[in-house]
Formats: C-alpha cells, structure tokens, sequence
C-alpha cells in the first residue's frame, strides 16, 4: 500500500511541476487519474453489488417468506452502491472537462 501510495505522490508531482512548463501533461495526467478512479469505483460497485445479492439470495433461502423485504431492501442497497458509482463519473468528468487546476 505505501508503494502505491508513494506512486500516486510522485505522478501528482511531476504533474505540478510539468503545469509550469506543459500544460498538456496535467491534461494527460487528469485523463489517466480519471480513468484509473472511475475503474476503481466500478470495480468497488461490483464487488459490493456481488455481495448484496448473495447475502439476499442466501437469505431468501433460509427463510422464502421474507423473500419479498429482502428483495425490496436489496435493490435500495444497489441503488445506494451505483450512486457511488456515479459520482466517481461526475468526479471523473469534472477532471476530464472542467479542470480546476488547469
């Protein structure tokens, strides 16, 4: 984790230090923080999406006369994890469109 810590530090650096004399390297440097944030966030949705449905679906299981409350609270859970989804687009977006640092 420090090594990808101390990664991330180092690109945001030399994207700093390249504002001054290249601004076209900050821009590259936004499209591949965009696209490497907007790919984690998926990837974090779809693992919690995954483990909603197996909670619900083992739940259902257990005891099918719940199956409709389980049902009903596992798709206001979906709905909650791909918001989340879709503000690292927003997020993702701004970098790419409207950069501050720019």
């Amino acid at each position: 984790m420090k090594k990808i810590l101390f990664l991330i530090v180092a690109i945001a650096t030399s994207a700093f230090a390249a504002e001054a004399a290249n601004g076209e390297m900050l821009q590259s440097y936004s499209m591949i923080a965009a696209g490497v944030g907007l790919g984690l966030a998926a990837l974090g949705g779809a693992i919690g999406m995954g483990h909603t449905a197996a909670a619900t679906i083992a739940g259902t299981a257990r005891n099918p006369g719940l199956g409709g409350k389980l049902m009903t609270t596992m798709f206001i859970a979906l709905a909650m994890i791909e918001a989340q989804v879709i503000y690292a687009l927003v997020i993702a977006l701004i970098a790419l469109y409207a950069n501050p640092f720019m």
